[in-house]
């Protein structure tokens, strides 16, 4: 069914999972508890949608895993904020299912992204749109090997299809169906995902360097908990972020 808030439009959608101790961020425990695991993700959650919030003229969609938690999820989310109940066997089962939903809806293009990237400069974010001008898909490079966006212009199911999820072939086998599916790909500078104790040395070494205003859910998760034994507080460690207009690897297939 078509959506009026969507049709013509952008939608960046935020894939989301309820925080769930023992079942959410369980490769950060240790050096986290399974409960602070979930307060973490909870709050990286948050900061990325405020993150996406920033894109002028796009529209923010949260996909919920699992269907259940789709009110607990609401509660936290701007009023306007579209949201997309999704289930499914891995992450692109839900993916698929969740792009589907919003080109149905009439949008124009889909920027589907991570939750627990909000250090992400938003001007990658911008930058995803407009290549979605002149290629078929925009791909996020993560460092572990997946990716932490992908971007759209009209449904691809099969794009997701034969990937081998959580593991460090997830991007290299999409660039190999995209070509399979004559797709024209473009890629976006590579990204961290937080999912491993060097990451959250990383992810609190790069907040110390921000202004203390931003990302402050996460900021008050480190300020409210004891340092994590073995925390780098190394600035030299966070990742560079060239301005909106810093060169980007295009690949056409």
């Amino acid at each position: 069914m078509r959506d009026v808030q969507v049709v013509g439009r952008t939608v960046a959608v935020i894939m989301a999972k309820e925080p769930a101790a023992g079942r959410t961020k369980t490769r950060l425990c240790p050096p986290l508890s399974p409960s602070d695991a979930a307060r973490l993700y909870e709050a990286l959650l948050h900061d990325t949608i405020a993150l996406v919030s920033r894109l002028p003229g796009v529209r923010l969609a949260v996909a919920v895993t699992p269907p259940s938690a789709v009110s607990a999820i609401r509660l936290r989310l701007p009023h306007d904020a579209l949201v997309l109940p999704v289930e499914g066997a891995d992450i692109g089962t839900c993916l698929s299912r969740a792009i589907e939903q919003l080109f149905t809806a009439g949008c124009s293009r889909v920027l589907a992204i991570n939750s627990d990237g909000p250090t992400l400069p938003v001007a990658y974010l911008e930058r995803a749109e407009a290549l979605l001008d002149r290629h078929d898909v925009v791909l996020g490079p993560s460092e572990d090997g997946g990716y932490y966006l992908v971007g759209l212009r009209q449904s691809v199911p099969g794009l997701f299809q034969g990937i081998a999820w959580s593991t460090c072939r997830v991007m290299s086998q999409t660039m190999d169906r995209a070509g399979t599916l004559g797709l024209s790909v473009a890629l976006l500078p590579s990204w961290y995902d937080v999912d491993t104790g060097a990451d959250l040395d990383r992810l609190r070494a790069e907040i110390a360097a921000l202004p203390p205003h931003e990302l402050s859910r996460t900021r008050r998760f480190f300020e409210d908990r004891a340092p994590v034994a073995g925390t780098a507080r190394d600035a030299r460690r966070v990742p560079r972020v060239g301005p909106p207009d810093a060169p980007h690897e295009e690949v056409s297939q």
